[in-house]
């Protein structure tokens, strides 16, 4: 089984609805065991301030908590680009991108080109993720890193589909609701 862990899930037109519409989900795990990841490109109305005022000077804009997915939403997990070295309490996922430990000291500025805190997390039991994969809910590409911190989010999902070589450019067209078509 190759494994997909760093690299983006993008949702197709084919999910019309829940919390994975147009989605753009980042993995960090996927084996026989199944699948974990974060959605990237949804913003909630939360600060980071107000659940984790000392990282709140450490995030990207826009400063707020994301909804990572529908499991356990009352958690928080945080991720982190790091700049040169990793910092104490970072653990790697793939590439520069890894896991930051809420309860480690905190990281000095620099240390992260990217650091965003997530409210729950997206998962996957065995083979549920390659079963929605064949049923074409899903598009894996990979991931940028400034994927995981862009400064608008709301678009993250046209801005994915428009970097690929194929026509799946031409979903960014698909109008958000189809029957007002």
């Amino acid at each position: 089984m190759d494994t997909l862990r760093g690299r983006l899930l993008v949702a197709t037109p084919a999910i019309e609805s829940g919390p994975f519409l147009r989605s753009v989900v980042f993995l960090l795990d996927h084996d026989v065991d199944g699948a974990l990841g974060v959605i990237v490109n949804r913003p909630l109305d939360s600060e980071v301030d107000d659940v984790l005022p000392d990282w709140a000077g450490l995030v990207n804009a826009p400063v707020c908590l994301f909804e990572g997915g529908p499991v356990a939403m009352d958690s928080a997990l945080a991720l982190g680009v790091i700049a040169d070295v990793a910092p104490a309490g970072w653990r790697q996922m793939a590439g520069r991108v890894g896991l930051v430990d809420l309860e480690a000291p905190l990281p000095g500025h620099g240390e992260f080109t990217g650091l965003r805190v997530f409210a729950g997390y997206a998962g996957w039991g065995a083979d549920q993720l390659e079963a929605e994969l064949e049923e074409g809910a899903w598009l894996v590409v990979d991931a940028l890193d400034t994927d995981l911190t862009s400064p608008q989010p709301e678009t993250l999902w046209r801005e994915v589909l428009r970097r690929q070589d194929d026509d799946v450019r031409f979903w960014t067209t698909f109008p958000d609701d189809p029957s007002a078509n």
